[in-house]
């Protein structure tokens, strides 16, 4: 069938390779996003970091619930492709677009009108910092919208087994956000110097740039599953079997950030060079676990198209080859972060201050990498079974004890605010050990039970005993 790539069939390693390499391009495109900015925002100083930073854990917020219809509609179209259900494939998809564009404008909505609260919460003793954080945030919020807009599209096309589609696009506004980027900044070829606001406009208008393309794209392709009109009906039954899969990873995500927002709040009592040190560091530590959610992406979907076609082996065979892959690029990053951490932050921040604190944050976050990428990556495996609650929870579990933990490490030892990263750092290496566990005994119990070749959502399938 035109426009899918059969997951179901081939060599399963190079299946996987194929599928992942360009997710994780789109995920190292969104870091570069982010990165850009913090590249060209450092040279004005810690301070705009700092604004940057503490706006940017509103636009992280709305990943929470951006996801809520993201995943489920990856994963409901990825199953039903895989049952060569392209019908039903084309209504999942029309309701995850239908729900993110609703939640899109309700998030940019609610932050733009409650932006000066929403800063304050991290009571940021600068007068000069809250006021430049308050722009930044009016402005993003807007290319939130698209940016939600993109994301599900991205699900929707990986979904059916095809990457490199969302890579290409998303490098193409990757491309516009580095040229318009310090343009706006700093004030280039007669352009009015706009600083902070510069860096928002330049990112909302690549978004926006993206939206349109993948517009074209779906109108162009003429996907098999998926009929391009959000207007023709409301897909409530679907939305809400989408939000179901969607909603473990939501609150999951949602409370992540709450979680780091706290800690953030934490480590402000130490000043607002901390507070940029820690948007910094945790962009440049994205290279592990953006990579590892790329990858967790595509295994989703190879997981589900398997799952659905009911090829019990091949989902065993991904997970294992995906292991042995992240576990080899957790390495790596462990080795980077830890040996190189003074050259990588100190092209972000050469300010002697922050350059120190970051060279501490990099060195103790770096020794978790590898079992962090684990953890991500197996929550993929998870979602292409549709099980989402389990990760999730443990996340969540080991994400609150974060603050305790780190108000111990920082008050109560000598630690001071490198407890704060090693509480961070702890709970990561936790997780990953406990999640792997947990899906290595899921997947034992379904390869000796079988697997729910379709849902209840389908009374004409046959079903099996569900694990």
């Amino acid at each position: 069938m035109k426009n899918r790539n059969d997951l179901t069939k081939g060599n399963i390693t190079e299946k996987l390779v194929k599928l992942a390499v360009p997710v994780m391009g789109t995920s190292f495109v969104q870091m570069a996003y982010n990165l850009a900015d913090m590249a060209w925002i450092g040279r004005l100083g810690g301070l705009e970091v700092a604004a940057v930073g503490t706006a940017g854990f509103y636009a992280w917020l709305s990943f929470g619930f951006m996801i809520l219809a993201k995943i489920g509609t990856q994963v409901n179209v990825a199953q039903n492709v895989g049952k060569d259900d392209y019908e039903k494939a084309g209504r999942y998809a029309t309701a995850g677009l239908q729900a993110v564009i609703l939640i899109g404008i309700l998030f940019a909505a609610t932050a733009l009108i409650f932006r000066e609260n929403l800063i304050g919460f991290f009571n940021i003793n600068d007068a000069y910092v809250n006021r430049l954080a308050v722009e930044y945030l009016s402005i993003i919020v807007f290319g939130l919208i698209f940016n939600f807009i993109n994301e599900v599209f991205s699900g929707i096309i990986i979904g059916a087994g095809e990457s490199k589609v969302p890579f290409k696009i998303n490098a193409v506004g990757l491309g516009v956000n580095i040229i318009i980027d310090p343009i706006l900044i700093f004030g280039l070829f007669g352009v009015p110097q706009l600083g902070v606001r510069g860096a928002a406009i330049a990112t909302a208008s690549s978004q926006l740039i993206v939206t349109i393309i993948f517009i074209r794209h779906i109108y162009k392709a003429e996907y098999p599953f998926f009929e391009f009109n959000i207007f023709k009906g409301f897909y409530v039954k679907e939305i809400i079997e989408n939000g179901k899969i969607g909603l473990p990873v939501s609150i999951h995500s949602l409370l992540f950030t709450l979680f780091s927002m706290g800690i953030a709040r934490l480590v402000a009592v130490w000043g607002p060079i901390p507070v940029g040190v820690q948007r910094v560091g945790g962009q440049i530590e994205s290279i592990t676990w953006r990579t590892s959610e790329g990858f967790s992406s595509a295994l989703s979907s190879f997981t589900g198209q398997n799952y659905g076609a009911g090829e019990k082996e091949r989902v065993k065979k991904g997970y294992f080859s995906s292991l042995k892959l992240m576990a080899v690029f957790g390495s790596f990053t462990t080795l980077l972060l830890v040996f190189f951490a003074r050259p990588i932050f100190s092209l972000f921040i050469p300010e002697r201050q922050a350059l120190l604190i970051g060279i501490d944050y990099l060195k103790i976050l770096g020794i978790s990498q590898v079992l962090m990428s684990l953890e991500i990556m197996t929550q993929g495996a998870f979602a292409g079974f549709g099980k989402t609650i389990p990760p999730s929870l443990v996340s969540i579990i080991f994400n609150g004890l974060r603050i305790p933990l780190a108000l111990f490490l920082s008050m109560e030892t000598s630690l001071g605010l490198n407890g704060v990263w090693w509480s961070i750092s702890i709970t990561s290496m936790i997780k990953g050990i406990i999640i792997v566990s947990w899906f290595l005994i899921i997947l034992k119990k379904y390869l000796k039970q079988g697997v729910i070749i379709d849902d209840k959502r389908d009374k004409n399938k046959k079903i099996c005993k569900e694990v």
